[in-house]
């Protein structure tokens, strides 16, 4: 077994850093979160205090200088994600990265190259495969408890004020320079993500975008289709300017034998099978990426296969961009 310990350096510590993954570093095993980078000084100095972090900086070129550092996250809007990745594979460390991948299946291409020629390790922050509701379902699926899928239906149908969408200083998930598009592109790479993980390769897929309540630039409503390659079709629909009373946020896979039902937001998952309902409940982590963060731990110590590849990551903004383009 690796006596290695996974030493961090944080790129971005903004909204998602705080809870979500951050605090998760130090509390997973082998596993320390040693310095961290924001531009902005002041906020950079504020989070190392709050996290006991010990090293802070204002520049991702000097924290990778540090040589106790093996290893980076990348937690910054997406229009960066490129950048900051190749500066840490070159620095010859492995790397987090925070979804959707990049901005374009031509810059996660870019990644999954330099990867490669580095021969460092890359894993995609598609953390909800990790967590046990998404994992039941995986379970309930391989076990046949519906019979051979037929179909996978997706609605997320939001108001423009949605709860579901991370709250940050500046609205940047709207702004397609910044964001790669709209608010799609800030939770569709989960969904997506998982339905690669449950159903396997596709074989086409297709779909429309169009900016239905005009309130920003970026298209506020997503319809998309995929065939897989072992004939699941997956229908979903993404709309963030319904009227609150519309809300919905709801899966529904639907086999031969029964149907799967479950939110992307909530925990629990239920199984119809016949007459016979069942629910499964569960509870998320306080901070939502540690189970994921503890498989990636376990990966860049040679203890277990990649959680979520590049290649994945790749994919998965390829179908986006097959639905928007």
């Amino acid at each position: 077994m690796s006596e290695r310990v996974i030493r961090w350096g944080m790129i971005g510590a903004g909204d998602v850093a705080e809870v979500k993954s951050g605090p998760a570093f130090q509390k997973v095993e082998n596993s320390q979160l040693l310095a961290l980078m924001r531009r902005n000084a002041e906020k950079a100095a504020d989070f190392a205090r709050r996290h006991q972090v010990p090293e802070w900086y204002d520049d991702a070129a000097q924290m990778l200088e540090q040589a106790d550092i093996n290893t980076v996250y990348v937690a910054t809007p997406p229009d960066s994600h490129l950048e900051y990745t190749l500066m840490a594979l070159e620095a010859g460390k492995d790397v987090y990265l925070e979804k959707p991948m990049a901005m374009s299946a031509e810059e996660c291409q870019t990644i999954n190259k330099a990867v490669a020629q580095s021969g460092r390790k890359l894993v995609v922050a598609h953390y909800r495969r990790a967590l046990p509701a998404f994992q039941k379902v995986k379970t309930l699926l391989t076990d046949g408890a519906i019979g051979t899928p037929k179909l996978a239906l997706l609605r997320i149908l939001q108001p423009a004020e949605s709860s579901i969408i991370a709250q940050t200083e500046t609205n940047w998930r709207v702004q397609p320079d910044v964001s790669g598009g709209g608010l799609f592109h800030d939770i569709a790479p989960h969904q997506i993500d998982l339905m690669l993980h449950y159903f396997g390769q596709p074989a086409s897929y297709t779909g429309n975008a169009l900016n239905q309540a005009h309130l920003y630039e970026a298209d506020d409503t997503v319809t998309g289709s995929i065939i897989f390659e072992n004939q699941v079709i997956f229908q979903g629909t993404w709309c963030f300017s319904v009227p609150e009373a519309f809300a919905q946020e709801e899966v529904q896979i639907i086999g031969s034998e029964g149907k799967i039902t479950f939110t992307f937001y909530g925990s629990e998952v239920h199984l119809q099978q016949g007459s016979q309902p069942q629910t499964f409940s569960f509870e998320h982590p306080p901070h939502i990426q540690q189970p994921m963060i503890e498989q990636v731990v376990r990966y860049f110590r040679g203890e277990a296969e990649n959680p979520c590849s590049g290649e994945v990551g790749e994919e998965v903004i390829r179908i986006m961009e097959g639905f928007t383009v």
